[in-house]
């Protein structure tokens, strides 16, 4: 039994590591109250990650309704989200603190 339980918690040691393998990851950065790249391309159905560097010297505020996130980015400093699987489609995120001016999307597909 103790030898099935190894196997069983190597099978799934090996599943998590593949699967990190396999995650899609965005970095945007924030710099003059702007987001690069301001579009941003990510695989449908799969979990993900973002990463935003705020290299402002202010706080930003990364806010998405269809993403259903919304985090303080203190300045100078980096967030990492991780993101469940998404449908296909285009979903818009934005600084709170700056929405006129700072605004992207990610294209899901």
């Amino acid at each position: 039994m103790a030898l099935w339980l190894a196997f069983l918690c190597g099978e799934q040691g090996l599943s998590g590591r593949a699967f990190a393998q396999e995650a899609a990851s965005v970095k945007l950065t924030l710099k003059n109250h702007h987001f690069e790249p301001a579009e941003a391309h990510v695989p449908a159905n799969k979990p993900f990650t973002i990463e935003v560097t705020n290299l402002d010297g202010t706080p930003a505020e990364f806010e998405s309704k269809t993403l259903r996130v919304e985090k303080v980015v203190a300045a100078e400093s980096t967030i990492t989200l991780q993101m469940r699987a998404l449908a296909p489609g285009r979903y818009r995120f934005f600084d709170d603190y700056h929405e006129d001016t700072t605004e992207g999307f990610l294209i899901v597909q």
